[in-house]
């Protein structure tokens, strides 16, 4: 069973595949027909390889239907055209660099995150696989696509994470900016246009790309639509979800743009950011108090739990699955089997060896569903099979303890938010530099 950070990967990696999923579903049946496909020209070079019209037209398709799914009105075709072109560069820069540095996904991975994908929607691995190729979708594209977006997510935390410094003294001063602090903090959803400015440009360039800026503010602020002028325009990750950046508590901001939008109101526009990674245009999309507190400011309880996880495959589809749980419950409720030992022989996951054992969980450690069920439980008690993303799970409580002074795991928790906190600007710096150097021969015009 992953921790926080892990488990907080691993939900990141299944959203892009499962968003993967529905696109290339919906981009199917916008397919036209064989008698009608282009010409497969080459629209952009990338270094050494190329990005073809069949290609480019696929994607823009499956843009065009995301948009439109969210009830954002797409822009026009050509501007969406180039806009996915550059998405598409990038990401092909960083697919190149992620296989010359050794970045590697095995089918093993690649197999379990198509199988949660499977579990999310409610099917087996043969029924959803079967879903897929009566829409249209090859199994293998899909399957490639899946481990694309693996292996980007893990060149990411590997390049960005050795960039993040976080020094003992802003620790100190972020643990006393948070005493007393009560929980249910402010959240913030806020939405981006990024206009990128390159490295080494000139005065005159930059102040091209800030009047542009300008001119997009000047649109919002007469009623234009900031979804559609982030699909548009917005360098950011997040531009074909309308630039919205999802629900993060303040310390989980980047400083500028929490100091930009903490005094707006939902709806408002703030005024032009500067960042090293070029001009951002926010607005703020909402705001609510946080479900969950910020730091432990006094006594904890803790959780020592063990689990058996398995998993829906090909072999043991969901109720067989369920069946197998209920009756290694059985075994242990009304046989006396050790949980341990079953553990050990049953478990698909790594503390298997360790007859499941998690050891001391902290609150947040562990998914939602699966803490959901575990505080239910009384010591000793063992649950009915529970999901998760991660699968299925038999759990039980060993015992229960409270921590009066937490102060490493506070001080733990304090290193990630401001991890968090820098990732983002860390990660947009990373995928400029990765851009200026990447030679890109643009052929769109020919096409």
């Amino acid at each position: 069973m992953s921790r926080t950070l892990p488990a907080r990967r691993a939900a990141r990696l299944l959203v892009l595949a499962a968003l993967c999923a529905t696109a290339l579903a919906v981009a199917a049946q916008t397919r036209p027909p064989a008698s009608t496909k282009p010409l497969d020209r080459i629209v952009a070079v990338v270094n050494d390889e190329v990005i073809t019209s069949a290609e480019l037209q696929a994607r823009v398709q499956i843009a065009e239907q995301q948009l439109r799914r969210q009830k954002i009105n797409p822009p026009a075709r050509d501007v969406l055209t180039r806009q996915v072109l550059e998405r598409m560069i990038v990401d092909r820069a960083q697919l190149q660099l992620a296989k010359e540095t050794g970045v590697r996904v095995d089918d093993a991975t690649v197999n379990a995150t198509i199988a949660r994908i499977a579990e999310q929607n409610g099917a087996t691995l043969p029924v959803f696989r079967e879903r897929l190729e009566r829409e249209g979708v090859s199994f293998a594209r899909f399957r490639e696509d899946v481990r694309d977006d693996i292996t980007m997510a893990r060149l990411r935390d590997r390049e960005v994470d050795s960039r993040i410094q976080i020094a003992e003294g802003e620790i100190d001063n972020f643990l006393a900016a948070q005493a007393g602090v009560e929980a249910g903090a402010t959240e913030y959803n806020i939405a981006q246009i990024l206009l990128r400015v390159p490295e080494a440009v000139s005065a005159q360039r930059i102040d091209e790309i800030r009047k542009r800026a300008e001119d997009l503010l000047a649109q919002l602020k007469a009623g234009a639509d900031f979804a559609r002028l982030a699909a548009s325009f917005s360098a950011g990750p997040e531009a074909l979800s309308g630039g919205e950046l999802g629900w993060r508590t303040a310390e989980r901001l980047p400083t500028l743009f929490l100091d930009a939008v903490k005094d707006l109101k939902p709806g408002e526009l703030a005024p032009i950011v500067r960042s090293p990674g070029g001009f951002h245009v926010l607005k703020l999309v909402g705001k609510r108090n946080a479900v969950e507190g910020r730091l432990a400011t006094g006594p904890v309880q803790q959780t020592r739990a063990r689990h058996i996880l398995l998993r829906v495959s090909d072999l043991t589809p969901e109720p067989e699955v369920r069946r197998r749980l209920q009756d290694l419950r059985d075994r242990v409720v009304r046989g006396g089997q050790d949980f341990g030992q079953l553990a050990r022989l049953h478990s698909v996951d790594p503390s298997a060896t360790r007859g499941g054992d998690l050891g001391w969980l902290y609150p947040g450690d562990t998914v939602p569903e699966f803490e959901r069920a575990m505080n239910q439980l009384k010591p000793g008690e063992v649950s009915e099979p529970v999901q998760s993303p991660f699968g299925w799970h038999l759990i039980q409580v060993l015992e229960r303890r409270t921590e009066e002074s937490p102060i490493e795991r506070n001080r733990l928790a304090a290193r990630q938010a401001l991890r968090d906190r820098k990732a983002d600007e860390a990660y947009q710096e990373w995928l400029r530099q990765l851009r200026d150097r990447t030679y890109v021969e643009y052929r769109l015009e020919d096409s």
